[in-house]
């Protein structure tokens, strides 16, 4: 089986699961996140508009706000890594691509902090997302370029023994769920 048909393959039972996880939760299922980035605090940051059963970050991104500068990302186009825009709660919204909403003010940041949302994770900090590369492109970019601490944001239910990589595949530094703090394997 080619690389593209067994991360298909993964993809499709890991939103299953994503899903069953999702549809189970009810509130409070950002605190962990909210404690870790507690330790953070005013460093720029960036998390995402849950779309889909994605797990919501928002709560310790209003948390986040209230100490330093959130962005959310927006894609500029196929092939490219993600631009970060600044976020506030209660700013105006706008529809963007794969149906995420971005803010209809476009000031740029550069997060040091970057919450990832994911599809699978494996105990070596490798997550399945959606297949086109955008957070792979966007983590090779900002690491070039300096310090960025990768966060993955995800339900416990969505971790598998191990997700199928490849060589532009950029690793998580922590996964964090509902249930707790997930440092990769070496």
């Amino acid at each position: 089986m080619q690389m593209a048909e067994r991360k298909a393959a993964a993809r499709k039972a890991a939103f299953a699961q994503r899903k069953a996880a999702h549809d189970g939760h009810g509130p409070g299922r950002a605190g962990v996140l909210s404690s870790l980035l507690a330790g953070y605090r005013g460093v720029p940051l960036a998390g995402y508009m849950p779309i889909r059963s994605e797990i919501p970050p928002l709560a310790a991104m209003e948390e986040a706000a209230a100490h330093g500068p959130v962005a959310v990302p927006v894609i500029t186009g196929a092939g490219m890594p993600l631009k970060f825009a600044r976020w506030e709660p209660g700013c105006a919204m706008r529809a963007g691509p794969f149906g995420a909403e971005i803010p209809v003010a476009e000031e740029w940041i550069t997060p040091q902090i970057l919450i990832v949302p994911l599809v699978a994770f494996d105990r070596r900090g490798y997550r399945l997302g959606y297949g086109g590369g955008f957070y792979d492109r966007t983590l090779e970019e900002l690491r070039a370029a300096g310090s960025v601490l990768a966060v993955g944001f995800a339900y416990a239910a969505q971790e598998v023994d191990a997700v199928p990589i490849e060589a532009t595949d950029q690793p998580l530094d922590l996964i964090v769920t509902e249930a707790g703090v997930v440092t990769p394997e070496s």
